[in-house]
């Protein structure tokens, strides 16, 4: 059972929605949110513009191939990231963006907050996408103050981690599953996500599915409005194991699929080892490393 939390509730302290937190956090590790500052219009807004870009001619798309940039930023073709060494990459394609810094910032050279690339068409792709990316940030922030205050922490435990966030806003297009497909072909195969929360909105296709504790899967949507949440390795373990980070997948069907996901998490140098550990885990270490193992213009050859 995927708990549903209406995040003004939440914000409010409300303890039926505490409770619904606290259960996805520790147990489940999904949820899905309503009631938050971004529309369904907006909400199908950025997923339309999304999915004008992606349906440009390859060659168009191929002006921002991330991997010419070395980076992050910019368009991933299909087979561009392989989450699961055992499965293919990946059939999807998607397009990331992140934090905009201003001129002079010292963190300007470090790969998690490079230059976005933006692409000249479709026209309001750039203003379209910043904007949802400034308030998606905001929802984030405050799922994470409502999951520090189900668990029994101050509401802002997690705020001065977030100044700079290593915030990755991501477009997904999903085609439908090709004919040939076999059983190692996957949208996105088998995985976890990387970092700390993520906060998902896609276009009501179902496809997403989520493993639960005894075996087997559960598919999980939500509508243009609401959003799907999740956390990941980074929060698990920042937690000392409370908040779980749950694997999911997208195996494809006979729909296309557009989703937006918000990877949310903190500044690149916050050390995320558990309360009382003796480690230091820099936030940024663990992602270099699993972006690293992912997109396939990283991996060592």
């Amino acid at each position: 059972m995927i708990p549903k939390i209406d995040l003004a509730a939440l914000t409010a302290g409300d303890k039926a929605a505490l409770e619904a937190m606290q259960g996805a956090a520790t147990d489940v590790g999904f949820a899905t949110v309503h009631n938050t500052v971004l529309t369904s219009e907006r909400v199908s807004e950025v997923i339309e513009t999304y999915r004008a870009f992606f349906k440009l001619p390859e060659a168009q798309k191929a002006a921002y191939d991330m991997a010419k940039t070395g980076s992050n930023r910019g368009w991933g073709a299909a087979a561009s990231e392989q989450v699961d060494p055992d499965a293919n990459p990946d059939f999807k394609q998607v397009f990331d963006c992140g934090l905009t810094l201003p001129a002079g910032d010292p963190l300007l050279d470090n790969p998690f907050y490079a230059p976005n690339h933006w692409p000249d068409q479709p026209e309001a792709f750039q203003a379209v996408v910043s904007d949802y990316y400034e308030a998606a940030c905001a929802v984030a922030m405050d799922v994470l103050r409502g999951v520090a205050a189900s668990i029994g922490k101050p509401r802002d435990s997690f705020d001065d981690a977030f100044g700079k966030p290593m915030a990755l806003l991501r477009g997904n297009y999903y085609p439908t599953r090709p004919a040939d497909a076999g059983a190692k072909d996957f949208g996105i195969a088998t995985h976890t996500d990387y970092g700390c929360l993520t906060l998902l909105a896609a276009d009501g296709s179902q496809g997403l599915e989520v493993r639960k504790r005894g075996g087997g899967w559960i598919p999980v949507a939500a509508p243009p409005g609401e959003f799907v949440i999740n956390f990941g390795e980074m929060m698990e373990f920042w937690s000392g194991g409370t908040v779980k980070a749950t694997p999911h997948r997208v195996v494809g069907g006979s729909n296309e699929r557009i989703s937006v996901p918000m990877f949310f998490n903190p500044t690149h140098d916050t050390d995320v080892a558990p309360e009382g550990s003796d480690q230091v885990i820099m936030a940024g270490d663990h992602l270099s490393k699993r972006y690293n193992e992912t997109y396939v213009h990283l991996q060592k050859k």
